[in-house]
């Protein structure tokens, strides 16, 4: 949603009527995954995507029709269905949507749902996506907005609505009636809007600024961090959120003590020096991080590890390390092994081979969780 909100609440303060499609399942190989949005505003206006361009001629007219007798609609294009190749869906995959009508009476918690995202506050939306009227509940760590429809399955998806949202993931839930969790009843969408995850760059060098590149790119919070003054500077990093002059080990473990770090954050030691690269590592692989790399050649590795095994660093914390750093793809350039850097932390998210599709058979998007 976060794509089309813009627009969403321009038509929501004029008192327009949108109508609003929402990914709330994939398989195989959809282009999008749940969560993803589009809106046909009345004017006939479109924004936002939910297959890459593949059904969203289908869904346009859907949209229309939702906005204008307010009935909710689920609807599955796929493989299976004659009619989805007819609209394009012809990757193999299949996706079904959710489909309401948006306005200030269907939908009265909307701003308080922008103005969190807009101040980057972690705030869920949960929808229910069963019923010919949808019900919208929100969520933030310690509050709630709205309800669907009943205090048992308002209390149930609140508890589960609020572990996803400090994972920042977006699920299906499906509960019975007596509020537990399971197949049948009532279906539930938990888009969860985490501030940003963090990219942690450790160390001002080519290499540095060309990984807070193509971190921002993903869409990082970037900071990069360096005990030198005269290298850790803003001009040398424009892409990056902040630039920090600080020892690093000291730098992360503030900032872990100030609960600013998640197991989304990823580290980028790139340093090359052991007195800087030991100490930040010795901290990092203690830590609940999503990826810990350091940049070295194999004499550097080896020295290394012996370092942080004297420092008393166990095996287990020690097989977090991904060092030397980055894919095999002979990059030679900082540009390059940023590519290489950012395609590991991708594949480590989505528990990817890091193979040749080429080579490889079977789904392209796996079924996992990041």
């Amino acid at each position: 949603m976060r794509d089309v909100l813009d627009d969403l609440m321009r038509w929501w303060h004029a008192g327009e009527a949108v109508g609003l499609a929402t990914v709330t399942g994939t398989w195989k190989s959809a282009p999008r995954q749940a969560g993803a949005a589009m809106l046909v505003g009345p004017d006939g206006t479109a924004s936002g995507s939910v297959s890459g361009g593949c059904v969203e001629g289908a869904v346009y007219e859907l949209c229309r029709e939702v906005a204008e007798t307010g009935e909710a609609q689920t609807v599955r294009f796929g493989i299976s269905d004659d009619d989805a190749f007819e609209v394009g869906l012809t990757c193999g995959g299949i996706i079904e949507l959710f489909i309401e009508k948006v306005d200030r009476h269907t939908f009265p918690e909307l701003p308080e749902l922008a103005a969190a995202i807009a101040a980057d506050r972690p705030i869920a939306l949960v929808t229910g996506v069963t019923g010919p009227v949808a019900q919208h509940l929100l969520l933030t760590p310690d509050g709630r907005t709205g309800t669907l429809g009943g205090d048992r399955l308002d209390d149930a998806s609140t508890d589960d609505g609020r572990g996803l949202l400090a994972a920042g993931r977006t699920a299906i839930l499906h509960y019975g009636p007596d509020g537990q969790r399971r197949g049948d009843g009532t279906t539930l969408l938990v888009s969860s809007f985490a501030p940003p995850a963090r990219m942690l760059v450790f160390g001002a060098t080519d290499h540095a600024a060309a990984v807070a590149g193509i971190g921002s790119f993903l869409g990082y919070r970037v900071t990069v961090c360096d005990a030198r003054p005269v290298f850790a500077t803003k001009r040398r990093f424009p892409t990056a959120d902040e630039v920090v002059v600080d020892w690093p080990h000291r730098y992360l473990t503030a900032e872990a003590s100030a609960g600013r770090i998640d197991e989304r954050t990823v580290a980028c030691v790139l340093t090359h020096d052991p007195k800087f690269d030991v100490p930040v590592l010795e901290v990092a692989l203690r830590l609940p991080l999503g990826y810990v790399g350091a940049m070295g050649s194999r004499r550097t590795h080896d020295d290394r590890l012996k370092r942080l095994r004297e420092a008393g660093v166990t095996p287990d914390e020690l097989a977090r390390l991904s060092s030397p750093i980055g894919l095999d793809l002979g990059a030679r350039t900082p540009e390059e092994t940023a590519v290489s850097v950012a395609a590991e932390i991708v594949g480590m998210r989505w528990g990817g081979s890091g193979l040749r599709l080429t080579g490889t058979d079977g789904p392209i998007h796996a079924d996992a969780t990041p």
